[in-house]
């Protein structure tokens, strides 16, 4: 088994991990597991109380990522000026895509789920688990976009908001 490269992460960066977001990297540590020494980036989700610890050979096989560059943002963010494109397959199929859009981890799959599922207060109602997925894929996209920004998550929040109403009007 050949070592793979290290990662460029440093202590103290913020990154996104795939299946949970935006996480800022705390330390790295070796640990002994199953005999083997590991070389870990322990990873802290701040918002879910959550610590993540991953090997640093196999940070970005499993998709861990730098936040994305302010370009990356800007494209998000005309991703979600567009119109929404809700494909007629059943509900089942449609929200397994979306599930897996905002698990992959990228900002501008994040958006388009967003965009899909953004209802104004003049469209029909939102099923539980519709709402659900448009939570958790707003909840993604307004954490990174602070985290690029540097802006804190209401501001952030704000800004997409305003993105979608003025695409309502």
């Amino acid at each position: 088994m050949t070592k793979a490269k290290k990662p460029e992460f440093s202590p103290e960066e913020y990154v996104v991990y795939p299946a949970h977001g935006v996480g800022q990297i705390v330390s790295i540590e070796k640990q002994e597991v199953a005999g083997f020494e590991l070389e870990l980036f322990v990873v802290s989700f701040e918002k879910d109380k959550m610590t993540l610890r991953v090997p640093t050979h196999k940070a970005t096989e499993v998709g861990m990522r730098s936040l994305s560059s302010p370009d990356v943002v800007a494209h998000a963010m005309k991703t979600l000026k567009g119109k929404a494109k809700v494909k007629k397959a059943m509900w089942s199929r449609r929200a397994q895509e979306y599930e897996q859009k905002i698990n992959s981890g990228d900002l501008i799959a994040i958006a388009e789920v967003v965009r899909d599922l953004h209802r104004a207060d003049d469209q029909r109602e939102q099923s539980y688990s519709e709402r659900q997925l448009y939570e958790a894929a707003l909840e993604r996209l307004t954490r990174e976009i602070a985290a690029v920004g540097g802006n804190d998550e209401q501001s952030a929040a704000k800004e997409i908001d305003d993105v979608l109403m003025g695409r309502a009007a």
